[in-house]
């Protein structure tokens, strides 16, 4: 039979009352009492019911974690830091698959359903509205791998993908190619266009260029897209991610060619799979495990202060140094860079009198200023 709380208040020789204020954070108990009933816990095997414990503290600690990618092994990866991050906090995550969805309504009344504390949208290639909708709903929310608008709703933590665009360009016309080409996923996704926007504005009379989309970030995507641009290739290709260039790779292979002794290529993520010695990829490496903690971070601070006003942070992409898919790299062979800056944009904290939510508008604090979200590390 499962130990109660009245046990352990029996146990204890207290009240129950004395017992939840005990396992209640910030509840008010004195060390003596919290001692004698933690002690009786422990000699009965017991532990408070977390469920029990959301209807007095009005909070479930439930997150709901919603992404859409759920076919790039890459995923597995953000659900494992997601998943381990939460955890350490004391709080669960709430897995939803938008795989396909074009509509927020059935994910918001799920996340209603269950009395989600707070919601992060893991995902590069939702629109910024699916976030939005949720904050408009009043749940607390954090856009991670997205891309703020002019006038964020939302949260809103990545990389700077225009700068992972210029990156891949310039180390391209650093390697001697002047035909090259940039083979992207959709081209709704915002991830897509800001890349693509990088590569093209660094290569501006330097270099003959090309733009190709695809469906889906997908290996499949990849190979059939590189498949058709090599009846008239260029010299070297920038994919939006690295599942298109394993694609790519493939499809360079089955045509009896190889990198980069025929066609440059770099990919962008830094995945696991990339770096295995079939494909040993050269790619952009995204700080995946730093987004996925600010993120976290800022859940958490905006659960415990709604007003909190929209930030977005911005993490620099790295080379990794390796990789065998551009001339003049080899394994351990590009440069490395000094990482720079994490930056953060903040819109202000509107005054009591003039509104009771969050404006946009101005600048506010640094990330160390804003109560309950600590700065990062450079």
């Amino acid at each position: 039979m499962a130990v109660t709380l009245k046990d352990v208040a029996a146990r204890a020789g207290v009240s129950r009352s004395a017992v939840s204020r005990s396992f209640t954070p910030g509840a008010s108990v004195s060390p003596a009492t919290r001692a004698k009933v933690e002690q009786a816990a422990r000699e009965l095997g017991y532990a408070p019911n977390a469920l029990a414990s959301s209807l007095t503290t009005g909070r479930t600690k439930l997150i709901g974690l919603i992404a859409n990618n759920f076919h790039n092994p890459l995923i597995l990866e953000v659900f494992d830091l997601f998943t381990q991050g939460l955890q350490n906090r004391g709080l669960r995550p709430l897995l939803v698959n938008l795989s396909g969805a074009t509509d927020p309504e059935a994910s918001l009344r799920m996340l209603r359903q269950y009395s989600v504390d707070g919601v992060i949208v893991a995902s590069s290639t939702l629109p910024p509205s699916f976030a939005a909708s949720f904050a408009e709903a009043g749940l607390p929310v954090v856009h991670a791998f997205g891309r703020a608008g002019p006038d964020p709703k939302t949260h809103v933590v990545g990389i700077d993908n225009i700068a992972c665009g210029r990156m891949a360009a310039e180390t391209l016309l650093a390697r001697g190619y002047r035909k090259v080409g940039f083979l992207g996923g959709p081209e709704a996704a915002t991830s897509t266009q800001d890349r693509a926007a990088g590569f093209l504005q660094a290569l501006e009379g330097r270099a003959e260029t090309s733009v190709t989309y695809t469906a889906a970030y997908t290996y499949d995507a990849g190979r059939a897209g590189m498949a058709r641009l090599l009846q008239n290739p260029a010299e070297a290709y920038f994919c939006g991610d690295d599942l298109l260039a394993a694609g790519a790779l493939a499809a360079i292979t089955e045509a009896g060619l190889a990198t980069p002794r025929d066609i440059g290529l770099i990919g962008l993520n830094d995945m696991e799979m990339s770096r295995w010695s079939l494909l040993d990829l050269t790619t952009i490496r995204q700080p995946i495990a730093d987004i996925i903690d600010a993120a976290i971070t800022l859940v958490t601070a905006t659960i415990d202060d709604p007003a909190l006003p929209p930030k977005h942070g911005s993490f620099p992409a790295r080379w990794w140094n390796g990789g065998r898919c551009v001339s003049g790299t080899s394994a351990g062979g590009h440069p490395s860079r000094r990482r720079p800056p994490f930056r953060w944009r903040q819109r202000q904290r509107p005054p009591p009198s003039t509104a009771a939510r969050p404006r946009p508008g101005g600048t506010g604090p640094p990330p160390d200023r804003v109560r309950g979200l600590r700065s990062l590390p450079e």
